[in-house]
């Protein structure tokens, strides 16, 4: 790998000649820019403002703009002179546990080479030392153009350094927290901790960039002259109305695809509830429904029956009048009789009363 820097780390009176290489790169597909009538790419010139022509890499330096607007120039051999102890230095201030660095402060990660067999030795005591006090080193550098703050770490059998932001530079996370008052049920923390562990942990290496794989898919479709593959169709969000379904319908879903029981307490069934639910809560409302016409029918038929009995007792009753006038005089018997019986009622419920 290609050193970006060379120089020293000093470790109190030990110095330690050592070779910055960068520890990460980037993956991420590049566009240019063209002009989309006939496909020509845009290029930038640089073009001095005073002399109105383009100019040459070489004939580039730096410039400082002061707050009038005048340029004050910058040479390398300035900045080469710069009363920095860190120019060509990674000076170690300090050893502190790793906790002790909010990952809010790490920038780009660098690994630090041995610089010839000499430094091998030195090197080697640093990283073992490192490793036994299970701490990191902060330390100054310049880099750039200007100071920077780092933490040396061990990584493997290889010194890594992550640039770190000063203090100064972390903004406060004002304003950023909910305002409302809200308040966490513990169901609703048993429900997170589930989910949680459901999930469980991840090796990290099988983690890849799907959005930088299909951006490929579809520039290889585009070179041969093909259909680009069609978007899958986007997963449909709303608002969540119900923290606790909504927990409750994720641990369900993690545990399924997970090959394990979905059983989670206190669920009910929701919109989003898994297919197996929903089949079972249509397979019961089926039961009931049909168990619910049942009823209905023998109600029917037994409303039939009684309208048929009903509908009987007025034959018999024509029947029983032409029988009594047939045997003459029983009319006026049945009327007394009729007669009677109210006042026989009204007997009965005074004695009640």
């Amino acid at each position: 790998m290609r050193s970006i820097w060379n120089g020293a780390i000093s470790f109190g009176l030990v110095s330690i000649p050592i070779k910055l290489v960068n520890a990460t790169e980037s993956h991420t597909v590049s566009f240019r820019q063209i002009h989309t009538e006939d496909g020509g790419r845009i290029r930038y010139r640089k073009v001095c403002e005073l002399e109105d022509r383009e100019v040459t890499q070489g004939e580039i330096g730096k410039g400082y703009e002061d707050a009038d607007g005048s340029i004050i120039p910058i040479t390398d051999e300035d900045l080469a002179h710069l009363p920095l102890p860190t120019a060509r230095t990674i000076d170690i201030v300090a050893f502190v546990p790793a906790d002790r660095i909010d990952p809010l402060q790490m920038e780009h990660a660098y690994y630090l080479a041995a610089s010839g067999a000499p430094a091998a030795k030195p090197y080697t005591l640093l990283r073992e030392a490192l490793k036994r006090s299970r701490r990191v080193a902060i330390a100054k550098f310049a880099l750039r153009g200007r100071e920077r703050l780092g933490m040396l770490r061990v990584v493997d059998d290889v010194i890594a350094m992550h640039g770190l932001l000063w203090p100064d530079e972390i903004r406060a996370p004002q304003g950023v927290a909910p305002d409302a008052d809200v308040t966490v049920r513990d169901k609703e923390l048993d429900l997170a901790d589930a989910l949680m562990d459901t999930l469980g942990e991840v090796d990290l290496e099988d983690l890849h960039d799907e959005y930088r794989e299909a951006l490929e898919e579809v520039i290889a479709a585009k070179a041969s002259g093909e259909a680009p593959p069609e978007a899958p169709e986007p997963a449909r969000g709303g608002k969540v109305l119900d923290l606790m379904a909504a927990l409750e319908n994720s641990v369900r879903a993690a545990r399924e695809s997970r090959g394990e029981e979905a059983e989670v307490r206190h669920l009910a069934p929701r919109e989003s509830e898994p297919a197996s639910a929903g089949r079972a809560r249509k397979a019961g409302t089926a039961a009931g429904k049909s168990a619910s016409a049942a009823k209905k029918t023998t109600a029917k038929k037994s409303a039939s029956a009684s309208a048929k009995k009903t509908a009987s007792k007025p034959k018999s009753s024509k029947t029983a009048k032409k029988t009594a006038a047939a045997a003459g005089g029983g009319t006026s018997t049945a009327k007394k009789a009729a007669a009677k019986k109210p006042a026989a009622r009204t007997a009965s419920r005074k004695r009640t009363a």
